[in-house]
This record gives C-alpha cells, structure tokens and sequence, in this order.
C-alpha cells in the first residue's frame, strides 16, 4: 500500500531500475528515484516533523492546501509535498513493455476530445517542449472533460482540484545522462514506455469520483 501519510518514506520502485532500457537508462533511473525523490522525501519529513498539525493530512492533502498555509510554509510544502507526488506518479506511469495505446473508456476519451492518439501524442509532446526551464506536462481530468497542461518546478495540479492522469517529467535529471539537453529526444523515447493500462485505471477512478461529488 502507498504511503500517504507522514512520515514518508520512498518505496521501491514498480520495476528494476534497469527494466525501462534503452528507453531510460538504469543510472538515471537509479539517481531520480534513489536520491532526488529521497530528497524531497526527507525535506517534507523533515517540515512536518516541526508542523504537528499537519502531520496527519494526506500527501494528496497538504498540496491541496499549500496555497493557504502560512506564507513560511508555502513554497516548502508545495515544492515538497509535489515532488514527492510528481514523482511517484511519473514512475508509476512507466512500463516496459508497455501496451501501444490506451484501450477502453480512456482512449474513446482521448480520440473524441483530441481527435487521434497521434493527434493527442503530438500535442502532448509539444506541451513538454514548450515548458521553460524545469516542471512537468499532464494530461488532467478536470470533472468534465481532458486537458493537456504543463507545471512549472514542483507544482501540481492537485492543487487547482484537478485529476492527474499522466506526466512526464521534464527537469533535466530525468534524462540529461542518456539525451544531455535533447529534451526531444527523450520525450520520443518515454512515449513507447507510457503505462496505459495505469492511466486507464487512473482516468476511470477520477471519473468515479467525479460522479460521486
């Protein structure tokens, strides 16, 4: 089961790091899950250890909040918080193999709202190329329908009350040992790796929980 709830710890990946070849090599993979995601992990620890009140609200949660905190624990616990957030769901949506496509309700979604899986894949990649130095591009579920949108840093989309579906991690130590700053190159390489059978199960709980507000 996913810790949710302080104090945090990193989990093991779903796969080796080495199972995403040739897509993503093992060492980048081993020093974004082993050291960037276990910093972020220890810096939110390390401000909720002092912030008892907080203790007991769930990752998901203190995003959700971090824009009416205090103004000292802002930025703390949003760049925290997200990047532990960010980057379990940038792992968790990875697989290899992987399937070719969406199947089912996500993929009748996406070709009605994008008009093709290319289509879709092409503005995806776009999204990603188009954000300015460090942050992420998501495909959210925002109650009504799919939207392509990007996050500067660490921010998420949880905070806005939208559904992630699926991102990609574009800060540079997601891909600067194999692509160095071909961004391009790496965003052609994770597409074949795009865990659908996760976003499929990700899109149909956002829609349960859409329905049920």
């Amino acid at each position: 089961m996913k810790n949710n709830y302080y104090p945090f710890v990193n989990q093991p990946l779903p796969y080796d790091d080495q199972a995403l070849e040739p897509y993503i090599d093992e060492k980048t993979m081993h020093l974004h899950h082993d050291r960037h995601l276990q910093t972020y992990i220890d810096n939110l620890n390390e401000i909720l250890k002092q912030e008892v009140q907080l203790q007991k609200l769930s990752l998901e949660q203190l995003i959700q909040i971090s824009g009416r905190l205090p103004y000292r624990l802002q930025a703390p616990i949003r760049n925290n918080a997200g990047g532990v957030f960010n980057h379990r769901f940038f792992f968790e949506g990875m697989a290899n193999p992987a399937p070719q496509g969406p199947d089912g309700v996500l993929r009748q979604r996406i070709i009605r709202e994008f008009g093709s899986l290319d289509d879709f894949l092409e503005q995806f990649r776009s999204a990603a190329l188009s954000v300015f130095g460090s942050g992420y591009a998501w495909l959210v579920w925002n109650q009504r329908r799919l939207k392509i949108m990007t996050t500067p840093n660490q921010n998420c989309p949880v905070e806005q009350g939208l559904r992630p579906i699926l991102v990609i991690d574009v800060w540079e130590h997601a891909y600067y040992l194999k692509h160095y700053n071909l961004r391009g190159n790496y965003i052609k390489d994770w597409m074949p790796i795009i865990n659908w059978k996760q976003a499929e199960k990700t899109f149909l709980h956002a829609q349960n929980r859409s329905c049920r507000r």
